[in-house]
């Protein structure tokens, strides 16, 4: 990831920081409960960025002998950190949605507009930002998406100003906090799930397991494959181990070298162990519910 997207992570999560406070504190000024679940939603971005940024700054640090992989996990850790603060925050809003439903309150409408305005502006200059690295990083294009979404939700809290302003329908404000939450929930749960399923090693997502054993198999002198593992080292980084049963064929770096680049270039796999074997003995790894 270039060193400007650094910076960019860095301004991002400065103005979003300061809109969230003027935004959480005219939210309790207006008493609208739809612009403080707007802060709690850009906070939690805030958040993510935050740990997108920390993971950008850990991922270039060199492995040591006790952290042989480096940092690159710290990404997939950010992540769950990030999908439970989201749920968290769901809750809250829910709750405080259905307290407002019970005891109605007047809501301020011409400050909660201009304050979303405000977000709306914010929230799309730093989506920007992140426009031309999107298709290059999932980090990147996670910042954007976010940043969008956020623009959207403040965009939906302006029309909800209006329309309490016009009509004097003060339910209308815990009826927008809930489709806010149900904005993050949606999110938050495709981040959960991945975050999660990383987390435990899972085959990353965008990752056909299938067609890397194929190609495996398709291999020059190889007759088997087993003992194939295939995860994340980071929410960019992902490795395999496998062996490969190649009767007759001694050590070939130029086979193995090839292959490898084969691995990267193909499946984004950039760290792959490759074990060959002659195929003279059962290997104990080759059972399929064998680890």
């Amino acid at each position: 990831m270039p060193d400007h997207f650094g910076r960019a992570f860095a301004i991002g999560a400065l103005l979003n920081i300061a809109f969230v406070a003027i935004e959480l504190g005219y939210g309790f000024v207006s008493n609208s409960l739809a612009l403080i679940a707007d802060a709690a939603h850009n906070f939690s971005d805030v958040i993510g960025l935050l740990m997108a940024w920390a993971a950008h700054a850990l991922r270039k640090r060199a492995p040591t002998r006790t952290y042989t992989y480096g940092y690159l996990r710290a990404s997939i850790l950010a992540s769950v950190a990030n999908a439970g603060l989201l749920l968290g925050a769901v809750a809250l809003i829910g709750y405080q949605a259905v307290t407002r439903f019970i005891n109605p309150q007047d809501v301020e409408t011409g400050i909660v507009g201009w304050v979303a305005a405000i977000g709306i502006v914010i929230n799309l200059g730093t989506a920007l930002m992140f426009l031309r690295g999107r298709k290059d990083d999932i980090n990147i294009n996670g910042a954007f998406l976010h940043m969008a979404a956020d623009a959207g939700v403040s965009l939906g809290v302006v029309a909800g100003a209006v329309l309490i302003a016009a009509t004097g329908m003060h339910w209308i404000d815990p009826v927008l906090s809930l489709i806010i939450a149900a904005v993050i929930l949606v999110s938050s749960w495709d981040l959960a799930r991945k975050s999660l399923g990383l987390a435990m090693d899972a085959v990353p997502h965008g990752i056909d397991r299938g067609q890397v054993e194929t190609f495996l198999s398709s291999l020059p002198g190889v007759t088997s494959v087993h003992d194939l593992h295939i995860w994340a080292m980071g929410t960019t980084e992902n490795a395999l181990t496998v062996h490969l049963v190649r009767p007759g064929h001694g050590l070939d770096d130029a086979f193995l070298m090839d292959t490898c680049k084969q691995l990267n270039d193909r499946f984004n796999i950039s760290h792959a162990t490759i074990q060959i074997e002659a195929g003279v003995q059962d290997c104990p790894l080759q059972p399929e519910d064998r680890v």
